[in-house]
């Protein structure tokens, strides 16, 4: 009785945790296609990631296309090419967003909302960043991941590079789309893109961890170490340190992991120890910055 209680207990507190993220991942998900249908397409500009690449196939199409439906079918290409090359499991990371982001993507684009009053194209580059990174980074605060060129560039690490840093990869396909934009819109709309993902990036960093350090130091002490170990390096692809620990009141010797990450995979490191061990102690260090070879770190013979 006591088990079926605690059974009961349990999915209740999943329900009640997924229906808190959903309204989350919902809110988010308006505000970004917000800064797309209300803000980029109506001003002509475009940017890097998935937005950048459906922007450029809309223009070679031979008839006028839905952005949102594009960008459905986009996302479902993805997806598949997930499946094929990494895995289901690497799949269901990202299906909710990338079914949940273009059907609200499809409704405000039937809404036809329009932020300007009038045609400025470095204020709508500058709203775009602001709206789009506050849409990303709740969405990462709450542990999840859309299907788009991030989920390209984990598959390009994983399969043929595996030294090369996913942030880095990352950088590259958004350079690529970026210059790409350039022969199909013009320079200047190129040039107002790279603002528009300055802008982005500095938004994501701000909601997940305000003004603070791009780097932090996970000090773990968990039920659980060894699965806690396998998700960091496998699944977040960063290194841990084992060491162990006594506890001054209880004596009981204990595993301490320690590892260096970004605030983004913190808070996805974060999620996983709480479902696998909610008596978990995690504790989150602020570092101004590290010297080593690292995706993310500074290469310490830079620093002399």
């Amino acid at each position: 009785m006591g088990k079926l209680n605690l059974k009961s207990k349990i999915n209740k507190e999943a329900i009640k945790s997924f229906c808190v993220d959903f309204t989350f991942l919902t809110l988010a998900c308006a505000v970004g296609a917000f800064s797309l249908t209300a803000v980029l397409i109506p001003n002509g500009l475009t940017s890097g990631g998935l937005t950048g690449m459906i922007r450029i196939i809309q223009t070679f199409l031979p008839f006028p296309t839905s952005f949102s439906l594009l960008f459905y079918i986009g996302t479902a290409f993805i997806l598949l090419f997930v499946a094929v090359t990494i895995g289901l499991k690497e799949v269901r990371k990202i299906i909710l967003l990338s079914v949940m982001f273009p059907s609200v993507l499809l409704v405000f684009e039937w809404l036809n909302l329009n932020l300007l009053e009038q045609h400025d194209i470095l204020l709508a580059a500058v709203f775009v960043g602001v709206l789009s990174g506050i849409c990303s980074g709740v969405v990462f605060w709450r542990g999840y991941a859309f299907g788009g060129t991030d989920a390209i560039a984990k598959v390009i690490k994983k399969k043929w590079l595996p030294h090369v840093g996913i942030s880095q990869i990352l950088l590259v396909l958004d350079a690529v789309i970026i210059i790409g934009s350039a022969f199909v819109f013009g320079r200047n709309i190129a040039l107002y893109a790279l603002i528009t993902q300055v802008i982005f990036a500095k938004t994501i960093d701000f909601v997940l961890y305000g003004f603070e350090s791009k780097i932090v130091q996970l000090e773990i002490i968990t039920n659980t170490p060894d699965e806690v170990t396998d998700y960091i390096m496998n699944d977040i692809g960063r290194g841990v340190s084992e060491s162990m620990i006594t506890g001054a009141y209880t004596k009981q010797e204990r595993k301490k992991l320690i590892s260096l990450c970004s605030p983004r995979e913190s808070l996805l490191i974060k999620r996983f120890i709480a479902k696998t061990d909610k008596s978990a102690f995690v504790a989150v260090i602020q570092v101004n910055s590290v010297w080593g070879r690292g995706e993310g770190f500074s290469d310490i013979d830079e620093q002399i």
